[in-house]
């Protein structure tokens, strides 16, 4: 992949439901721009519906087999639902390593595209070892601020990339939690990560699918 990411993620955010096409059709154009490549991660319930618009994660996958486990989802259900992979260990649905290691590698079987979110850069160069296909980088205490990594913390960072990449250079590096401008993207490009991974600063927006063009400058 040779454009910069970008991964809207809906949470459970009440505009997502509302404007969740909306944000999909401007991904979808921003993907035909070529430029740069945007993915969504909606609720579970509006996935199969926008993934004829633009490349779709599940917001989490349970670490379990098909089988007798009521309310879970399985990688085999995202696979199903025609999304591209999931995001996983997000900070408000954290997993135990070994669950992270089950996914990972359910996920390569299936062909999906594992995206493992992680707080810092001992937990990232660990969650390396394991070969996911992205590693997203958020403090925790920067979601939702409007305060970007970036620029809060740049360390953490150029930090997260230099050991990832020594552990295993094809593994590519999203930086999150505060994403919110044109200017956040470009820097966190700048300190070496493939792209961003954001939610509130899109979602929330008034016109969110022309916040996210701007915020890709297109």
């Amino acid at each position: 992949m040779d454009q910069p990411v970008v991964i809207v993620n809906f949470k459970a955010y009440s505009e997502g439901i509302k404007k969740g096409e909306e944000i999909a059709r401007a991904a979808r154009e921003i993907n035909e721009n070529g430029e740069v490549f945007v993915a969504i991660a909606p609720d579970f319930i509006q996935l199969k519906s926008l993934v004829e618009f633009a490349p779709v994660f599940a917001q989490h996958t349970d670490a379990v087999n098909p089988g007798s486990n009521t309310g879970r989802i399985t990688p085999e259900m995202v696979k199903a639902s025609g999304a591209t992979g999931s995001l996983i260990n997000h900070s408000e649905r954290p997993l135990i390593l070994s669950d992270i290691e089950f996914l990972i590698s359910a996920f390569r079987e299936l062909e999906l595209t594992s995206v493992v979110c992680t707080n810092n850069i001992p937990v990232s160069k660990a969650v390396a070892a394991l070969t996911p296909d992205f590693i997203a980088i958020e403090p925790p205490e920067l979601i939702g601020t409007g305060i970007p990594v970036s620029k809060a913390d740049p360390g953490i960072v150029e930090g997260a990339v230099k050991a990832v990449q020594k552990v295993d250079g094809n593994i590519m590096v999203l930086c999150g939690a505060g994403i919110s401008e044109y200017e956040d993207f470009v820097a966190a490009l700048d300190l070496g990560a493939k792209g961003v991974l954001l939610a509130s600063g899109v979602v929330k927006a008034k016109n969110p699918g022309m916040k996210l063009k701007e915020l890709v400058g297109i």
